[in-house]
């Protein structure tokens, strides 16, 4: 379900049921009169599905994190705000660009379509730009032949994934941790060039993560946002953690 779409097809019939009253009306020079039910419920819903429209498509819209792909920093019922103006403003639904702001940077955490499936949303970071060499052996990742800088911090001790090893990696000005399943290494392993006007993307939780290194490189078009804040952590029916409100995605 394109919710995108719904919100815009809600919001036009609202506009188009209201204002189309007031003009027939208008016209017609009707003297003042108790609106039909449809009516008042056009006029008081469209300035809400205006605003939400407004800000669902420019500038934050909510996700729900449903998978341990990006542990350990983000969890399995994390509700995340991601910015929609970072990288530029685009239409609702067609989402062609329309005002260009800023780039994506080596290290965001970034929310895309599918390419196989557009209806699909993923989270990852990116690691490759475009026209870079990406190479994963071993557990360690090179950019263009340079290794990524890491550090050794020791045993995780989280949940889902205990006794994983926790590193700390630099990308650019990005420095966050990743985990590492004993016994997996392999996972993934290759070389990948990233064409021109595409972005290699990568979970932090690397043994565990469906990413660029299996379903492709991500067009420029297909980029959703960039996750900055935590605004909740509910993965029902277990309490929320209420510690994880309010973090920075990082």
């Amino acid at each position: 379900m394109d919710f995108s779409l719904i919100l815009v097809l809600a919001t036009l019939a609202a506009g188009l049921i209201w204002g189309g009253y007031r003009a027939v009306r208008a016209l017609a020079g009707a003297a003042p009169a108790a609106e039909p039910v449809v009516v008042e419920y056009a006029r008081s819903f469209f300035p809400v599905l205006l605003l939400v429209l407004v800000v669902r498509s420019f500038l934050f819209e909510p996700f729900r994190i449903p998978s341990s792909s990006m542990m350990p920093t983000l969890l399995i019922g994390d509700f995340i705000f991601v910015n929609k103006y970072s990288y530029g403003l685009r239409l609702p639904v067609l989402n062609t660009k329309i005002v260009d702001i800023g780039e994506p940077e080596r290290g965001d955490v970034i929310v895309f379509r599918l390419p196989s499936d557009p209806s699909i949303n993923y989270i990852k970071r990116l690691v490759g730009m475009p026209g870079d060499t990406i190479r994963y052996a071993g557990d360690h990742l090179y950019i263009n032949d340079q290794p990524v800088a890491e550090t050794l911090l020791g045993v995780y001790d989280g949940e889902l994934q205990p006794g994983s090893i926790l590193m700390q990696e630099q990308l650019g000005k990005a420095r966050h941790q990743v985990l590492l399943i004993p016994g997996v290494s392999g996972r993934g392993d290759g070389t990948f060039v990233v064409p021109p006007g595409h972005y290699f993307m990568m979970g932090d939780n690397r043994d565990n993560s469906q990413d660029s290194r299996f379903i492709g490189p991500i067009p420029e078009g297909n980029i959703v946002g960039r996750a900055v804040r935590i605004w909740m952590n509910w993965d029902f029916p277990a309490m929320p953690r209420w510690s994880r409100i309010g973090g920075r995605v990082e």
